[in-house]
């Protein structure tokens, strides 16, 4: 062992005349694990926001959506052909968008409805996995909707609706739901709304509380006639193999069907929240790795007093003919022990509260009866905490990095110290 670390570690072990210096010192080594640990809790559940929501986007949407300029697709059977060509693209479906409400008795609300060809559609996007009552097949009257008598009443279309929006509508599965239309029939009177009978026939949960409270599936055909659209569809969604390379491939399928068709990636069309995120990441890195430097400055202030403490030492050291460079690298080094130490713990207890977050949360919740994470901020319906190693990483080397950087001047002030002086009045 060298005898600068043995002289470090003995100067932290030994007792003091002055045990202020021996409270900062433990006050340093807290704040360095405090903002250790306060980096890691945070970056893992900005991380885990991130990524939930990455997931429910794509479990949702499709990667691209390819849509014409000015109206309807009608044409889409060959665009369809001629999408599944490129490289990198697994599946296609058409899809139609419109808004419209829904009224179940008193109950109304404005959604989003759009028709589905469910077998297409499970190729491109996850919501068949999403259903918590019915199948997303039932839409097609042939796959069997659902009819509550035996009498010869003509089966409703089939509608499938998201969990929170079917409580906000007290609807269940085989409850008949009307769809009203703004877009309806021009009469003498004027513009007369559309109205027409849908039977619930599946219940789905996204785990994304903006899609569970605003979307309506019906079939395609359906939507068609509702709508008036005849054959055409409003777009057509993609899957891709590389969920990151969309941009480039969105920007090839711009350039070849020219000025009259525009495609859209999943990056471009959500680009506002994945930017807000990325920033509120960064940011929130930069303002709580000021708790470390708070931290550093308590390192720096133990070792002035340290030095202080320890200028007889030093002289008798230096008469015994060591170098200022060693006396610095004592002083470093006990400065870096701190830093280590603060910085172990940081991670430790960081990483064990980021691995337990949900069910902290919980228990917090339970305790106080206070909700502390709520869906209709947070679009979400769990409190997500996801570590990455390269997190990790970055912090400890932030934190060691500036336990370091603590330590130069007094160090520095320590190895000018003159042997004559120190002892000058022994």
């Amino acid at each position: 062992m060298p005898y600068e670390l043995f002289i470090s570690l003995r100067y932290l072990k030994a007792k003091r005349k002055s045990a202020f210096i021996s409270i900062i010192t433990l006050i340093s080594t807290a704040g360095v694990a405090l903002g250790v640990m306060a980096l890691i809790i945070v970056l893992a559940v900005m991380t885990g926001f991130e990524l939930d929501l990455k997931e429910k986007i794509l479990g949702t949407n499709a990667h691209i959506v390819v849509l014409k300029t000015g109206g309807p697709i009608e044409d889409y059977t060959s665009l369809r052909e001629k999408l599944e060509k490129y490289k990198g693209v697994l599946a296609t479906t058409p899809f139609i968008y419109n808004q419209v409400m829904l009224a179940s008795g008193k109950n109304v609300s404005g959604v989003v409805l759009r028709g589905i060809d469910p077998d297409s559609d499970s190729k491109v996007t996850n919501l068949h996995k999403s259903m918590v009552s019915g199948k997303l097949s039932s839409l097609i009257p042939e796959s069997g909707s659902i009819v509550l008598s035996k009498d010869s009443i003509p089966t409703l279309p089939g509608l499938v609706i998201g969990k929170e929006l079917a409580r906000n509508l007290n609807l269940f599965v085989g409850d008949k739901v009307n769809v009203v239309s703004p877009m309806g029939n021009i009469t003498p009177l004027g513009m007369v709304p559309k109205m027409k009978g849908y039977r619930v026939v599946g219940i789905f949960n996204t785990g994304m509380f903006e899609y569970d409270s605003t979307l309506a599936y019906v079939w395609l055909k359906d939507a068609q006639s509702f709508l008036g659209m005849g054959d055409a569809v409003t777009g057509i969604q993609l899957k891709v193999a590389d969920v990151f390379a969309t941009t480039e491939l969105a920007r090839q399928i711009n350039s070849d069907l020219g000025l009259s068709f525009h495609a859209r990636d999943w990056m471009q069309m959500n680009k506002n929240i994945l930017f807000a995120l990325k920033t509120e990441k960064v940011v929130m890195f930069i303002i709580l790795t000021l708790i470390v430097l708070v931290a550093a400055f308590g390192i720096a202030s133990t070792l002035f007093m340290l030095v202080m403490e320890k200028t007889r030492d030093i002289a008798i050291l230096k008469s015994m003919g060591a170098t200022g460079a060693s006396i610095m690298k004592v002083f470093i080094l006990e400065g870096l022990i701190i830093g280590t130490t603060g910085t172990f713990f940081g991670v430790f207890s960081g990483l064990l509260i980021a691995k337990n977050l949900e069910s902290i949360v919980q228990a917090v919740q339970r305790l106080t009866g206070f909700e502390l994470f709520s869906r209709d901020v947070y679009y979400l319906d769990r409190f997500p905490s996801h570590v990455v190693t390269g997190d990790v990483l970055i912090i400890s080397i932030t934190a060691l990095f500036i336990s370091f950087i603590a330590t130069l001047y007094p160090s520095w002030q320590a190895s000018r110290l003159l042997p004559s002086e120190a002892l000058r009045y022994e």
